[in-house]
């Protein structure tokens, strides 16, 4: 069995929780919130909602949404657990995807951290659209308020503690990390996810992250050719749109190059990772 000590809650109001006040899990479908789960599963924390925000079947990482539907949700279910998953809904009723939404005609925009010639990354509103809105919206309707906010666990390990941002939530939200609280690491989601019996999910992001690094790139264009297609043409797109408003080509690594050539730089010298610190995605 896993031993772990509980450490001090760095949330200052964690004590002062609402009674009845509801509590979910951002689940993202990767190690550190497929951890929560087990950890929801066993009781040793309390919370009975999980919540997805699916960025959308065109969007989302294929393995994560297999993970989820064929693994994740029947335990949850199995263990009273309530897997709710999640789209983002437009004003006029109809969802959207990410993949749709860089892909609308009037665009002038780009929500996802694509890198500028120089490396660095642009602005991004994706997490912000497809996850915390989303959720935020959810919780809204099932009587989050900002008097009475509903706790939120998300799922960013002790290696991991630089990526918590309680400020990246909505009022009606009160993030807290069950992971920081319970003192775990990485390697100690891995062997709860295996002690409960279920394989360790593959990492969570959509298929066309800027954040991938360049091993992950070079692994999807070995084994998912028809993905890394997809992310040319997208990042192609992308530069099409940009050259009719005038502006300079933007790319998907950080090495000013398009991603078929980028992918063929050397090992060694990688993209970093955990640029993406909100913990709302890839956990």
């Amino acid at each position: 069995m896993t031993e772990f000590a509980v450490t001090h809650n760095l949330d200052p109001i964690s004590d002062r929780e609402p009674q009845n006040a509801l509590k979910v899990i951002s689940y993202g479908g990767g190690v550190q919130s497929t951890a929560l789960l087990t950890l929801a599963a066993k009781g040793t924390i309390d919370f009975p909602t999980f919540l997805f925000s699916n960025v959308g079947d065109d969007s989302e990482n294929p393995g994560t949404l297999q993970y989820i539907r064929e693994i994740a949700s029947p335990f949850a279910q199995q263990h009273g657990i309530s897997l709710e998953i999640l789209e983002k809904v437009r004003r006029d009723g109809r969802t959207e995807t990410l993949w749709q939404m860089l892909h609308r005609p009037e665009a002038r925009s780009i929500p996802i951290p694509v890198r500028m010639a120089n490396g660095a990354p642009g602005r991004r509103n994706c997490t912000g659209d497809f996850k915390i809105k989303v959720i935020s919206k959810w919780l809204k309707t099932h009587g989050a308020s900002a008097d009475r906010p509903a706790t939120v666990g998300i799922g960013i390990s002790v290696d991991e503690i630089h990526r918590a941002n309680r400020r990246r939530s909505e009022p009606n939200q009160r993030v807290t990390y069950p992971l920081l609280d319970l003192g775990l690491r990485r390697e100690d989601c891995i062997q709860l996810i295996r002690e409960a019996g279920l394989p360790v999910p593959p990492k969570s992001s959509c298929f066309f992250c800027p954040f991938h690094t360049v091993d992950e790139w070079r692994t999807q264009r070995k084994f998912e050719p028809e993905l890394f297609s997809k992310s040319e043409d997208l990042e192609r797109f992308i530069n099409s749109r940009r050259a009719a408003l005038g502006r300079d080509d933007v790319y998907l690594t950080r090495y000013g190059t398009p991603l078929g050539t980028a992918i063929h730089i050397p090992a060694g010298d990688d993209l970093e990772e955990g640029n993406c610190d909100s913990g709302w995605c890839m956990t």
